[in-house]
């Protein structure tokens, strides 16, 4: 488990953002799993058979292949294969379901709740295939977790960590030179790739299970389905001032280091005032979280910021203190809800 993001946290919510965010990425087998579950709950079925999750499981690794064929690190997989077969229009449907019902959950039901080498603590199902019945006994944890108020981020959270993982994997960039930049106008991830621009995601979605979906400096709930009246701003911590003073180098203000999401209304009254010197360690923390859970976002993060954590630290210190010497004030929320990283 990651410590650090569990800590003083162990909410179930907590629990299933580290295995879509820190568990391992050998393929994306996790994340149509992950959506398959979620598209299931509202059945409110004790019991998943594999054939109930190989129809959305088959679909979200089909719909992801059309988009990029690299979905795993394996150089062959008979499985992946027969999904391409399916696009191509080489086989039926029915003969998609077989084939992932036979092969597409050979290791994702045993590793899905596996982070960092330890099962979660409050496991959101047990496996059954006694006797022949390949299901998945699904616990009171998961149906918790669907009535938890930040349920509604969590489908967009994963499509957005896919995203990630598949760009990484598809433009094979050399993690150095990877660089994820933001669009504050379209409000979206991107690299450019051969002179091409590639989209990713949202920054919203990539950007809130990291925060565990609270605002940044309030602690508030905070919400990026769009469908949400009250959806969350995207705030830069230190203002674009610090691009006016003198440094012996450009910073980059628009990297992902100094983006944080935010209450629509804290976000406001903030504006472009420089936060209380004491959310630089809540700022280092969530880029560390970041760092914890492999490319594209950790290489990003470690090229603009620093090699090592005591780097990443001084770098932070030395940007806080340069945006201080040009605004003097320090800003805080009308309220703050206890904080957990």
């Amino acid at each position: 488990m990651s410590t650090k993001f569990q800590i003083n946290d162990p909410s179930l919510e907590s629990q299933w953002r580290a295995i879509i965010l820190f568990g391992k990425n050998s393929a994306t087998y996790k994340f149509a799993f992950a959506k398959a579950m979620i598209e299931l709950l509202p059945s409110a079925k004790s019991s998943l058979l594999l054939e109930d999750l190989a129809a959305p499981f088959s679909r979200n690794i089909v719909e992801h292949l059309r988009k990029s064929d690299k979905q795993g690190n394996s150089s062959s997989s008979k499985f992946l294969n027969t999904c391409r077969d399916f696009n191509a229009g080489r086989i039926s449907e029915d003969q998609l379901i077989q084939t992932t019902i036979k092969f597409g959950f050979v290791n994702v039901v045993d590793a899905f709740q596996n982070v960092n080498g330890d099962i979660i603590r409050d496991s959101f199902y047990q496996k059954n295939y006694a006797d022949g019945r390949k299901e998945i006994i699904l616990t009171d944890n998961i149906f918790k977790l669907r009535e938890a108020l930040q349920f509604i981020n969590l489908e967009q959270e994963v499509d957005a960590r896919w995203n990630l993982v598949e760009t990484a994997w598809n433009l094979q960039i050399n993690p150095n030179l990877l660089e994820v930049k933001h669009d504050s106008l379209k409000q979206e991830l991107f690299v450019d790739s051969f002179m091409r621009r590639v989209d990713i995601t949202s920054v919203r979605d990539a950007l809130n299970g990291y925060q565990k979906g609270k605002c940044f400096y309030s602690y508030q709930d905070i919400f990026v389905n769009k469908g949400s009246e009250n959806i969350c701003e995207v705030d830069h911590f230190l203002p674009h001032l610090n691009k006016k003073a003198h440094t012996e180098e450009e910073v980059n203000i628009n990297g992902i280091w100094n983006l944080v999401l935010a209450d629509p209304k804290i976000n406001s009254d903030k504006s472009s005032s420089v936060p209380h010197r004491r959310y630089l360690e809540r700022l280092y923390n969530r880029n560390e979280f970041y760092i914890e859970s492999k490319h594209p976002l950790s290489e990003t993060i470690i090229n603009q910021t620093g090699k090592t954590k005591e780097k990443r630290r001084i770098f932070l210190q030395t940007q806080y203190n340069l945006a201080l010497s040009c605004s003097i004030n320090e800003w805080e929320p009308w309220i703050e809800l206890q904080g957990n990283f």
